[in-house]
């Protein structure tokens, strides 16, 4: 196979808004349960970020701001300076290995168990998961959450903030609050999960008025340059059902679009929809556009490239891929010569366990490259 894959916009230098990127390709946040019980990250984190500093950017995976938030065995957090020290680590083994970190900030919401966190999960309306759900003890059937009382909503906005400032102290360039997948902000906005009566529950300017109290606290706490938004308009996972998809998104998008962020991240990105149109034709900033590659499947052959440059045609700024990365610590490198990729090797092993499936997968080497 011949080089011919340089020079495209796909790995040229850019900028998101202060922050020098060596390339437009950024590491989805991708959970795989490998901090300690208390939400510590590990030394081993700290490898597998460093490994896969190639990328443009970084978004570390989903990190929760309270204990109640925790979905998950395993999970990192940001609520103690046990964590703070933790993501540390990770964040100097990235600097020094080149590479640049954002954090997603995660609370889920429903998607939660007390056999996980010792709590009864909250949510904007007691409305269980409709799915079982995995706990340290096994699959367990959801439990009804408990409706946030309005002085709960206001101290969740106040985790978040302070989260934020937390990891700010940790390193991190940024954070990136995650409104998407069906957790915590992602019920808010739907109509399935938000039965609330009160201003935040409703029609649209109430649903997604939690969202933007939590952006805006964010901003406030560690600057709107350093914050990005994950959405992920019309992705049904976790028993999400919006009602009216095409509404609250232009409305959202209106709402933070005089923020000053550092982008906005939108999930599952199709180039030919016409509300994907509509939201890079009303977001004045930075796009991260995550392209359809199917959900568990094998990637395709060229590992999204194809996809991904569609998308920077369709004008996003960056695009974000996850499993490629997973399993491809180079991926950068490969994308840009065409050469083969590493398939993921175990379903299981991306959430769970040690160094395999996890750190142990191969790179090429220079002359492996060039031979391409």
């Amino acid at each position: 196979m011949t080089n011919n894959a340089d020079g495209t916009r796909l790995f040229e230098p850019t900028t998101l808004g202060s922050f020098a990127l060596p390339n437009r390709l950024v590491m989805a946040p991708l959970t795989r349960n490998r901090a300690a019980a208390d939400g510590v990250p590990t030394p081993l984190m700290a490898t597998y970020y460093a490994q896969r500093a190639s990328a443009g950017l970084i978004i570390a995976e989903a990190t929760t701001p309270n204990a109640v938030g925790q979905t998950y065995a395993h999970i990192p957090a940001l609520h103690t300076a046990a964590h703070v020290a933790g993501w540390r680590r990770v964040t100097d083994a990235v600097r020094e290995a080149g590479g640049r970190m954002f954090v997603q900030l995660q609370h889920g919401g429903r998607v939660g168990h007390p056999d996980t966190s010792g709590h009864v999960p909250v949510a904007p309306s007691p409305v269980a998961l409709p799915e079982d759900i995995h706990t340290p003890g096994g699959t367990r059937t959801a439990v009804v959450p408990r409706e946030l009382t309005a002085d709960e909503i206001r101290s969740t906005v106040a985790d978040f903030a302070a989260a934020a400032r937390r990891a700010v102290d940790a390193g991190f360039e940024g954070v990136e609050v995650h409104a998407a997948n069906g957790y915590l902000i992602h019920q808010f906005l739907a109509k399935n999960t938000n039965r609330r009566t009160d201003a935040y529950g409703g029609p649209v300017a109430h649903r997604i008025r939690f969202a933007l109290d939590v952006v805006r606290a964010v901003a406030e706490e560690i600057g709107p340059e350093r914050v990005g938004v994950r959405i992920s308009p019309g992705v049904g996972v976790n028993g999400i059902e919006e009602g009216d998809t095409d509404r609250i998104y232009p409305a959202l998008v209106a709402a933070l679009a005089d923020q000053g962020l550092a982008y906005l991240h939108v999930v599952f990105a199709d180039p030919d929809q016409p509300l994907f149109q509509e939201i890079r034709r009303d977001w004045p900033g930075a796009l991260i556009a995550n392209p359809v590659l199917g959900w568990g499947g094998p990637l395709p052959a060229d590992g999204g490239r194809a996809a991904a440059e569609r998308l920077l045609a369709a004008g996003a700024d960056l695009i974000s891929l996850g499993r490629g990365f997973l399993a491809n610590p180079d991926l950068v490198a490969r994308l840009r010569v065409g050469a083969p990729l590493n398939a993921v090797r175990d379903q299981y092993l991306m959430y769970t366990g040690g160094e395999e499936g996890y750190t142990d997968y191969p790179v090429l080497g220079a002359s492996e490259l060039v031979a391409v």
